[in-house]
């Protein structure tokens, strides 16, 4: 019996890489991937003829020969299932119906006034209905959903602490399963979008990453040798509470200064409420007197962009990543952020 489950363990792994590499290089041919992870031909055939069985790659036709006959060529059939992602922020809850091959196929934002977790879970309920009833036909249907949030979550998907949130201890995973009795992911939203990244984004080439997300605090996610690194307790990547001022502003996590403090979307919203006596003003709003080369915002812009410049600087000098990826709403920004950033960084980053 102990060999007969190692054998299946094995065969299971190896199906796994073989689909990773049809889904991540298709087109492809049996013989590519045989070279590629150095199983047999025989072994390749076998679990390839497996998947177009069960409908998750086919054959698309013939390719180029590089001598002898021409190879027939391998496609990931991303239509094959569905799943659901959802970015649970502070003040709203962006959700995206996906193929399998992260392609979007529908959307939905709307704000949330995060007043209570009954009140979050209804509205995030009714969003995920509403993207599976919208999924096409399928062999496997809507095969899972995962939830990014903005604050620390175990294995077994218990929201321990989201302050921005104000959640402690929600059993978020279970409450989610019990409704859609399909599986379910929670995690860290800077570590699902550094995962996405590298999957699907502009991190598809680097070995080692960090995706910084710039919210109502700032999260990092850190890719390093294509592996999520998650430090000794699992909550790594903290770094929006790195101090960049000594004496600081005090911050709700207990030290002073941090960096999230600064550089954030809420601390750029308190500077700008305060500019223009306006304290309902939305990023939005901002961004729009931005455009109108309004002096105040591209000031505030302009200051933003230097203090995540510091922050920047601190990530290539600990990491030294292939690539810094910065998500998240401000990302909007970018043309009024990344000179003040650029300057910043050459002037302080090492060599």
């Amino acid at each position: 019996m102990k060999q007969t489950g190692d054998l299946t363990l094995i065969k299971k792994i190896n199906k796994s890489i073989v689909l990773e590499m049809i889904r991540r290089e298709s087109p492809l041919s049996r013989a590519r991937i045989a070279e590629r992870t150095g199983l047999t031909k025989a072994t390749v055939s076998s679990l390839v003829n497996e998947l177009i069985e069960s409908n998750l790659a086919h054959e698309i036709g013939m390719g180029q020969s590089r001598g002898g006959r021409k190879p027939m060529l391998l496609l990931f059939n991303g239509a094959a299932g569905y799943a659901v992602g959802v970015d649970l922020g502070v003040s709203y809850i962006h959700a995206a119906l996906t193929d399998l091959n992260g392609q979007i196929i529908e959307e939905i934002r709307l704000q949330n006034d995060a007043s209570s977790v009954e009140t979050v879970f209804a509205e995030l309920k009714d969003c995920i209905h509403s993207l599976i009833r919208k999924a096409p036909e399928s062999p496997y249907g809507v095969i899972g959903i995962g939830v990014g949030i903005p604050g620390f979550s175990d294995e077994e998907g218990i929201v321990l602490f989201a302050p921005n949130l104000g959640w402690e201890n929600v059993p978020l995973q279970k409450m989610l399963e019990d409704e859609f009795h399909i599986p379910v992911v929670i995690d860290n939203e800077a570590n699902v979008g550094a995962v996405g990244e590298m999957r699907f984004g502009a991190g598809r080439e680097a070995a080692s990453l960090v995706y910084v997300s710039i919210g109502a605090g700032i999260g990092t996610g850190i890719i390093i040798k294509d592996e999520l690194y998650r430090g000794i307790s699992g909550f790594s990547g903290e770094i929006g509470h790195i101090s960049i001022h000594h004496d600081g502003k005090p911050c709700r996590c207990g030290n002073s200064g941090c960096w999230e403090l600064y550089a954030s979307e809420k601390a750029l919203l308190e500077e700008a409420r305060a500019a223009y006596g306006n304290p309902r003003m939305k990023l939005s709003e901002l961004l729009q007197f931005a455009k109108q080369s309004d002096p105040k915002a591209l000031r505030l812009l302009e200051d933003l962009g230097r203090y995540i410049g510091v922050g920047i600087v601190n990530i290539i000098n600990v990491f030294n990543p292939e690539r810094i990826i910065i998500g998240g709403r401000l990302a909007e920004a970018a043309d009024w952020l990344k000179p003040p950033l650029m300057e910043i960084v050459e002037k302080r980053s090492l060599p």
